[in-house]
């Protein structure tokens, strides 16, 4: 886990600037206390990421999870009524992978992966915007379209015109000239830029910046414009923060639905999110989804006891990891331990840190994750790929992720059905010889009830003095439901004068009376029958 431990430091500290607001600001769009999205960092970070069989993603409080999070606190009576359900999410995730449920996560199309990255990309940026500028009246962690404050994300994004800070700005400016400049240019002019990264230089620039110009009318960044870490003023104080499950209503079946509810949320956002970082991997590594889903249980567990929130594998702070040159867990845990750290330590510190420097280290992200080059690529690889990872990005950055996905996949189910509605046979037309049509039908390997509407077209549309060869050498599987459109137009052949070949590993046969009968007296073959 050491091997690689030059390259997973500096990633650690980008991915601990980039997930130390996104730890506050999903907390208080979830409606739940500031310190717990911090503790699910933590967890996320070093608990699950110890467990984990992930080399490069990073676990933490999840965005797609806000919403559910918002109704059940209110629902179930209370955060601690709402912590029993956490814990019971993670005892169904643990189930989910002694089940080995793991594997959902490879059915899903290439296309819909491409576009949940890229539409998170798309949704990074926009979100980002606002805190660029310095209008930082929505939650960061607001990632739907339509937001809890009865504003979207285009709307935000209008409203930061009449809002504009010009301390932040400035600042975020600087911010993003430093991280080109690292990326560009420095980073290739010696070892010490790529030890040190551009990210942690940006944050420093930005906090000597505060104090610098604190006091200025002009230039000053106000408060609501920086990070907020909840300060203890003692030990007494920091404990306090914790909360505690009440385990006193494990009995109301609310809170078992709650549960189930997070812990298939969380497992479904967790394989997609596996599936879309091993993608990203240089390395090509592939994670083991069902370790993946323990190590989720265990983290929602020990989250949920303490007074944490819901925790997934999530792909900003997974593609931070990446794109800054993480090789091994050895990153995402010590960022757990980073932002541990700095809870105890430096709260008053972290609190220096500009929101709109943060919001220029996420636009790089957010632009590597959705690169214009992507779409022209998806675009010459066809309608087939390019539409599902559209509707995915459209499903994403209008309304959110999951409804992103689904629509993705439904639609990536859509084609597969078009597809092999074409796909189910080639005709082939030969010259008319001795007073017939003779017409070749080779069948694809196979051909299931999908397929019935293409082929009962092509044989009713078969002319009179027809002689047909129905080819079925490559045929591996057969629905019951093509056999018997076969036995009803065996039927009207007769009446119109179409004789039969038909050819099978079975054996060849003219004019059979009954194609059931035919292939039920055969059953040596590789053909499969339903």
């Amino acid at each position: 886990m050491f091997k690689h431990i030059k390259n997973d430091l500096p990633a650690s500290i980008v991915v601990f600037f980039v997930a130390l607001p996104l730890c506050l600001g999903i907390a208080l769009a979830s409606g739940a206390p500031l310190f717990s999205g911090l503790i699910a960092g933590i967890i996320g970070g070093i608990v699950v990421g110890l467990l984990s069989g992930s080399h490069i993603g990073v676990s933490g409080p999840a965005a797609g999870l806000a919403a559910i999070v918002l109704t059940a606190i209110t629902a179930l009576g209370g955060y601690q009524n709402f912590l029993v359900a956490v814990v019971l999410g993670g005892i169904i995730q643990i189930l989910f992978g002694v089940l080995r449920l793991g594997i959902i996560g490879y059915y899903f199309p290439s296309s819909v992966i491409k576009g949940m990255l890229t539409g998170i990309g798309i949704i990074i940026i926009l979100k980002q915007i606002p805190h660029f500028f310095g209008y930082d009246s929505d939650p960061e962690g607001d990632w739907a379209f339509f937001q809890v404050d009865g504003e979207n994300t285009f709307s935000e994004i209008i409203n930061t015109i009449n809002h504009i800070s010009p301390g932040a700005t400035i600042i975020a400016l600087i911010g993003l000239f430093i991280l080109i400049l690292w990326e560009k240019v420095l980073k290739k002019k010696g070892k010490i830029f790529e030890l040190i990264q551009g990210p942690l230089v940006a944050v420093v620039v930005g906090i000597i910046y505060y104090i610098l110009t604190n006091g200025n009318e002009t230039l000053a960044i106000s408060p609501q414009h920086l990070v907020s870490v909840p300060v203890p003023e003692d030990a007494s104080s920091f404990i306090a923060q914790f909360s505690f499950p009440n385990f006193g209503v494990i009995g109301n079946p609310e809170i078992w639905i709650t549960g189930f509810t997070i812990a298939l949320v969380a497992s479904l956002e967790t394989l997609l999110c596996v599936e879309a970082t091993d993608k990203l991997d240089p390395h090509k590594r592939v994670t083991p989804t069902n370790r993946e889903l323990l190590a989720q249980g265990t983290g929602n567990i020990i989250s949920g006891m303490i007074g944490g929130l819901p925790i997934t594998q999530v792909i900003v702070r997974s593609s931070a990891n990446i794109q800054s040159g993480g090789q091994s867990k050895l990153s995402a845990i010590v960022h757990g331990f980073f932002l541990l750290i700095s809870v105890i330590l430096i709260p008053s510190l972290l609190n220096m840190i500009p929101l709109s420097v943060l919001a220029a280290i996420l636009f790089l992200v957010g632009y590597k994750l959705a690169k214009p080059t992507l779409f022209k690529t998806m675009y010459k690889l066809g309608w087939k790929q390019f539409i599902p990872f559209i509707i995915t990005i459209l499903g994403i950055v209008f309304v959110d992720l999951l409804w992103g996905i689904g629509l993705g996949l439904v639609v990536g189910i859509i084609v597969i059905l078009i597809k092999s509605y074409q796909n189910s046979h080639f005709l082939h037309i030969e010259d008319k010889s001795n007073g017939k049509h003779r017409i070749k039908m080779t069948l694809a390997e196979e051909v299931t009830f999908i397929n019935k509407g293409a082929i009962l077209k092509e044989l009713d549309s078969l002319p009179e003095d027809t002689y047909l060869e129905i080819d079925l050498i490559k045929t591996r599987y057969l629905d019951h439901d093509i056999i018997e459109i076969l036995d009803d137009f065996g039927i009207k052949a007769k009446e119109r004068n179409i004789d039969i070949k038909l050819i099978s590993k079975r054996g060849v046969i003219e004019n059979p009376e009954s194609f059931a009968e035919f292939f039920r007296n055969r059953p040596k073959s590789n053909l499969s029958l339903n």
